[in-house]
């Protein structure tokens, strides 16, 4: 089987890569005879050409005879190869309006699409993600913009950080006063954010001590979905009710923004769930929130100051508290400042390449010399010109008209 690891085509270009040249060289060489790999050329890629070509791995202007392709983000409509099988996150199964011709062209080019965010164990848990790496970064760079809001300390730039032992040596230099900060989640994301938290030797306290107490040192609380949602009717919590009918339930998460400074946003949402708190709410007295760093970053949705996306080149916007519309990073120390970068894994490029290269080696190189798979199976969206069983929901999002 020829493998293809493609360049990455969407611009500004991602510098991932699904695997590193080390986890390339230990595939050949434990599937001698089943699996030859080529490696599409690129300017962008975090890992060289040259540190391909050391390993022994054929780096080619033209992987186009190869049968899978592996990548990161989406594949340029015009860079899809017909008949092919594609690996990557696709951003079409949320019915991602942006995606809508990606998935069109992946029909018409007969393409078998796998999309990472779909491969699962038998759990149902995803088995390949960079989750924690932008948890990570995310909350690298909340400190990062605190800093600068308040001039207190001055770090580097994640990305100019060389690995995650460099970030960690710059965190030294944060200097900060009795604050009090919100991490939202505990799924991969927000244990990547809490690993920045432990590493600055935050103490964690109880939501009761993080709203009644005072403190004369920086604190954070931890809150899941049963600390900030209510049922309407009782003001009650049932897990698995709020999971599946997210819709009868309100947020009552303001107690918190009027404790807290910082909040590092990194829990999932349903858009049927009530949004953290509205935008209306930012401008009154009590909401002491300045630095949002959303993780998260659902445009519109659970934290409602994230009306885009940011970028890496500018990672910080400001929301203006009175008008609730968007003004120039740091624009008003009376402002709102959000961090809101969707591609958070891309700052430390090698080592979430290398962390995802591994979940690829232990979950789905070996299900590619299987005549049947189950993960791949239930992870395949498009086969053949057509949206799999799993995926037929897809199809009014696909063909609106017809």
């Amino acid at each position: 089987m020829k493998i293809g690891i493609i360049r990455e085509g969407k611009n500004p270009p991602d510098r991932r890569s699904p695997f590193t040249p080390e986890q390339v060289s230990l595939l050949e060489e434990r599937y001698e005879g089943a699996f030859r790999f080529f490696v599409e050329s690129s300017p962008d890629r975090a890992f060289s050409d040259e540190e391909y070509r050391q390993k022994g791995i054929e780096v080619l202007d033209d992987i186009s005879a190869c049968d899978v392709f592996f990548g990161v983000k989406e594949v340029p409509i015009e860079q899809l190869k017909s008949g092919k099988t594609y690996f990557f996150f696709s951003h079409t199964i949320k019915r991602q309006i942006y995606n809508r011709g990606l998935l069109q062209a992946v029909l018409e080019k007969n393409i078998r699409l796998i999309d990472y965010e779909v491969l699962k164990n038998q759990q149902g848990n995803r088995v390949v993600a960079f989750g924690r790496w932008a948890g990570i970064v995310g909350a690298y760079n909340a400190f990062w913009t605190y800093g600068v809001k308040t001039d207190l300390f001055q770090l580097k730039r994640a990305k100019d950080c060389f690995d995650l032992a460099e970030m960690q040596d710059e965190l030294e230099k944060v200097q900060l006063p009795p604050i009090k900060i919100i991490l939202t989640g505990a799924g991969r994301v927000g244990k990547g954010a809490r690993e920045i938290l432990e590493s600055l030797n935050i103490r964690e306290v109880s939501k009761e001590e993080f709203l009644h107490w005072y403190f004369d040192e920086p604190v954070f609380v931890n809150l899941h979905s049963a600390d900030y949602n209510r049922r309407k009717t009782d003001g009650g919590f049932d897990k698995e009710e709020f999971y599946q009918f997210p819709e009868r339930y309100e947020s009552h998460f303001a107690k918190f923004a009027e404790a807290a400074e910082l909040l590092i946003a990194a829990s999932y949402w349903d858009p049927e769930a009530p949004r953290l708190f509205e935008l209306h709410q930012i401008n009154d007295e009590d909401f002491s929130i300045s630095v949002i760093a959303d993780i998260t970053c659902d445009i519109n949705g659970s934290v409602p100051t994230t009306c885009r996306a940011s970028t890496i080149a500018s990672p910080v916007y400001d929301i203006d508290r009175e008008s609730g519309q968007e003004i120039k990073a740091f624009g008003k120390q009376t402002s709102i400042s959000v961090m809101a970068i969707d591609n958070l894994p891309c700052e430390l490029p090698r080592e979430a390449s290398r962390d995802f290269g591994e979940q690829l080696i232990k979950w789905v190189i070996p299900e590619l010399l299987k005549d049947h798979s189950p993960i791949l199976e239930q992870a395949t969206v498009a086969r053949d010109g057509d949206l799999t069983l799993e995926f037929m929901h897809l199809k009014d999002f696909v063909y609106p008209h017809e």
